[in-house]
């Protein structure tokens, strides 16, 4: 048996990588910060190293990355193939026509990822029913894999016209291109994603194969070097489903991570609001250029299954719900046209960053605002990284408080005001849009910045409780730690339900859990720590879009799932048609294997009394002058412990501001739990 107790989860960012380090012994939990490398895995190496661990003693190593998600903004992606159905080579150019704005008639889509000139044609056909009208031309595609072969084309996708009906033609394409062309990665639409809409099938399929090559090499690059470093373990990393993948299925579905950091955050604040007794949940995680804002009901993270990096090219597999805005610490305050007051999208980012950095940045931000209201101390990251308060007053007095005719604390408290609105409107867009109630939720705020707007924010919402984790600017890192191995397979199974017989619906959920099973034991998996989660795809017919209802157990009658379909249309959309006629439209399976988790170290209260280390002038919301505020040192609190506002709470990796009339609890598990 392994003697190896340490969990290391590794959170890759923009500006910052994050390491959470857990003992199962001994159930102390260590972080890590350090700005993030333009190669991602010398930071994780020189992470793991600056924190003094032995990778012999690691037993599990997890990781959320951004590679895959930059890779898309940055456009930096190796020459892709398409090999489409002669007449449809302009599928993914042709989008749904649509625009990001209705308005801008000259606002161009993105171009697509694979160029038209590397998008060919083969003769075959199929149609709708999967009947084959013309089998593969395979003098015709052989012709077409030599002329990719001598492009030196890197990786191919292979796109036929109804594939999720019959997919023999696309799966004999890629034999050939194997046969053709060894060097190429090759990936088909009907394993990819076996759907009936072919743009989102395209789109889907081509992000895959741009993706894999960049994802696979740095994958198994950083899971090579921890191997000589001693760890005898898989490298599991995270996707954006909220699971994790080892190595060898991110060669084949490199797609998935297209996420997998801005999962963590989400899956981290769940599993702090479940430890505080909430099943209901808002996470807001803030960090330097943005905010990350998902949702939590009845202990289950929100889902979709259609998303996109570039506007018009979504990725249609299973993804945690996670709207994101321009809005963090770096966010620049500006005046439109008209002189009113803006924050964001545009940001100062890492580099200059904030004026108050002291790299040469003028423009206003939101940390100058918090750092000129005394929000901020005269430091971050214990001391690692000076404030210059003089530069971020002259800043928010140039750009915000001349022009506005406004004194320099007033100025930056309308710069978090304006920043509060864009992330109440969001918060709003996630919740109160799908049907809930954010007074009926807890907000978790982490990232470094989310704790410094977090009681503001929940005031504005009318959120009664703000939960602020242990370590806030590496609580995605820890969302890495809490995940289990997960692949998510779906099949179209279109009919009405009064035309659908129970039995078939239980054949081909039999077939996709068959599958599911065969992936997990090939990852390794005990057939004790598997799990099948089961959900049919439903809408009244002639409608586009469908619902996921969840079923549990053999599928015996489908007059339960159509009356539950009925009153979760009824919540989210608001309102049902239970006389119209519903049909089945795809059925999915998520395949769950559980990996073990870290038991957090629960504090037993204490009677002692919190002792303030610091006194300053803070300017808080709703106040006209500075107030004395005591600060307190986060590492010298203890459960139990009660602090009232005025306050502010400082740590390694954040700052919490408790407003007057706010109160502080220090729970069992550490967490900063702020009745507003």
């Amino acid at each position: 048996m392994s003697s190896a107790s340490i969990r290391v989860a590794v959170d890759v960012g923009g500006t910052f990588t994050d390491i959470c380090i857990f003992d199962d012994r001994s159930g102390a939990m260590g972080v890590e910060k350090l700005p993030s490398s333009a190669d991602p895995m010398e930071a994780v190496l020189k992470g793991v190293a600056n924190a003094g661990v032995d990778l012999h003693d690691v037993a599990l190593f997890s990781h959320g990355t951004t590679v895959a998600t930059n890779a898309l903004i940055t456009r930096r992606l190796p020459r892709a193939a398409m090999v489409t159905t002669r007449g449809f080579r302009d599928i993914i150019e042709i989008r749904r026509g649509t625009k990001e704005d209705l308005w801008d008639a000259y606002k161009d889509v993105a171009p697509p990822h694979i160029r038209r000139r590397d998008r060919i044609e083969v003769a075959e056909r199929i149609d709708y029913g999967g009947k084959v009208l013309q089998p593969l031309d395979e003098a015709d595609a052989r012709r077409v894999a030599g002329i990719l072969r001598r492009k030196g084309v890197e990786t191919i996708a292979v796109c036929f016209i109804n594939a999720h009906a019959n997919p023999a033609n696309e799966r004999r394409m890629c034999e050939i291109l194997n046969e053709e062309h060894p060097d190429a990665r090759v990936c088909c639409s009907s394993e990819v994603l076996p759907e009936i809409f072919e743009h989102e099938r395209f789109s889907t399929t081509a992000a895959n194969a741009v993706l894999a090559p960049l994802v696979s090499g740095y994958v198994n690059r950083l899971s090579e070097k921890l191997k000589a470093g001693g760890y005898d373990g898989d490298l599991l990393i995270l996707h954006s489903g909220g699971g994790v993948m080892t190595p060898k299925t991110v060669e084949k579905m490199g797609v998935r991570l297209s996420a997998s950091g801005i999962a963590a955050g989400a899956i981290a604040s769940r599993h702090i609001a479940a430890l505080a007794g909430f099943e209901n949940a808002i996470g807001l995680d803030m960090g330097g250029t943005s905010t990350d804002i998902s949702i939590v009901t009845e202990g289950v993270l929100r889902t979709t299954k259609e998303w996109s990096v570039e506007y018009g090219y979504p990725i249609c597999l299973p993804s945690i719900e996670v709207l994101t805005i321009g809005a963090g610490g770096g966010s620049l305050a500006w005046l439109d046209d008209a002189g009113g007051l803006r924050n964001g999208p545009q940001s100062a980012g890492a580099s200059p960053g904030p004026a108050a950095y002291g790299r040469g940045g003028s423009e206003p931000t939101n940390t100058d605002a918090n750092l000129v209201l005394g929000r901020l101390g005269a430091s971050l990251v214990g001391g690692g990284l000076a404030l210059d308060r003089q530069a971020a007053t002259d800043a928010i007095r140039l750009g915000v408080a001349e022009p506005l005719g406004q004194t320099v604390p007033q100025a930056a408290n309308a710069v978090l005001r304006v920043a509060n609105a864009n992330m109440a409107d969001a918060v709003r867009l996630i919740s109160i849009r799908r049907g809930y109630d954010p007074r009926e939720f807890v907000l978790v705020v982490f990232g470094g910045a989310g704790p410094l707007h977090g009681v503001d924010l929940a005031r504005e919402l009318s959120i009664p409780t703000v939960l602020v984790p242990p370590h806030p600017g590496v609580t995605s890192a820890l969302g890495c730690l809490l995940v289990d191995i997960q692949h998510d397979l779906s099949s179209m199974f279109l009919g009405r339900v009064d035309e659908v017989a129970p039995a078939d619906v239980e054949a081909e959920f039999r077939k996709l859990e068959a599958e599911a099973t065969e992936r997990l034991q090939a990852e390794g998996v005990a057939a004790a720590d598997m799990r099948l989660i089961r959900h049919i795809d439903m809408r009244y017919v002639g409608q586009w879009r469908s619902m996921s209802i969840a079923t549990e157990g053999a599928v015996t009658d489908l007059a339960p799932i159509v009356s539950q379909f009925h009153g979760e249309h009824a919540r989210e959309h608001n309102f049902s048609r239970e006389g119209v006629p519903v049909e089945v439209y795809r059925l999915n399976v998520v395949a769950i294997g559980t990996v073990p988790k870290p038991a957090l170290p629960r504090q037993e209260p204490t009677d002692a009394e919190p002792v303030p280390v610091a006194i300053r002038q803070v300017w808080f919301q709703d106040s006209t002058d500075p107030v004395d505020t005591p600060v307190f040192d986060r590492a010298g609190l203890a459960a139990g412990m009660t602090i009232a506002g005025p306050a502010v709470i400082e740590q390694l990796d954040s700052t919490t501001p408790i407003p007057p009339g706010a109160v502080a609890e220090v729970d069992p598990w550490h967490n900063l739990r702020i009745s507003v």
